[in-house]
């Protein structure tokens, strides 16, 4: 090798390190792969969801191990169900505690009540609230506003006083 060829080499290497993580043929390997006409793998899921069973499907396969009668048949069960023994572990002591029978109701808010008068009544009894609440604030002001007077010993008149006096 000529001295120019050593020189040449290591002028390849230090371009090298300065394009970082690039390859020998100093294409980057994404472009690389773009380039031959392969882009990333878009079947990759950008975050595992997990799974979610109902409640009946979960009933479903604890009531079918419970009536396997042979060997391996809880096993094949499982595969071909793609479930975990864990799943029906879990599944069989949620149904032993009554879990999964409480499950089976609907979520959400309750519906109104159907009684126009328990309608009302749930009315009035929400205006008593934000009326005493309101009471509440007015008594608090005047209490501070006989303080006050105290302080700087203003007399107050009472509602008697008729403004003879």
């Amino acid at each position: 090798m000529e001295r120019t060829d050593i020189m040449d080499a290591q002028q390849e290497l230090v371009a090298g390190e300065t394009q970082g993580a690039r390859r020998a043929s100093g294409v980057s390997p994404a472009r690389g792969a773009v380039e031959r006409g392969r882009a990333a793998d878009p079947q990759v899921a950008a975050k595992a969801k997990r799974r979610q069973f109902s409640t009946e499907y979960k009933l479903r396969i604890v009531r079918a191990a419970a009536a396997a009668k042979t060997p391996g048949e809880i096993g094949a069960l499982l595969r071909r169900e793609g479930l975990y023994s864990s799943h029906l572990a879990d599944w069989r002591r949620q149904r032993e505690r009554g879990e999964l029978a409480g499950l089976s109701a609907k979520r959400g808010r309750k519906p109104a009540p159907v009684n126009p008068l328990a309608r009302r009544v749930a009315e009035l009894e929400r205006e008593k609230r934000r009326l005493e609440r309101k009471l509440e604030q007015a008594e608090l002001l005047l209490d501070i506003q006989k303080k006050a007077s105290r302080l700087l010993e203003i007399p107050l008149r009472s509602p008697d006083d008729d403004g003879s006096a």
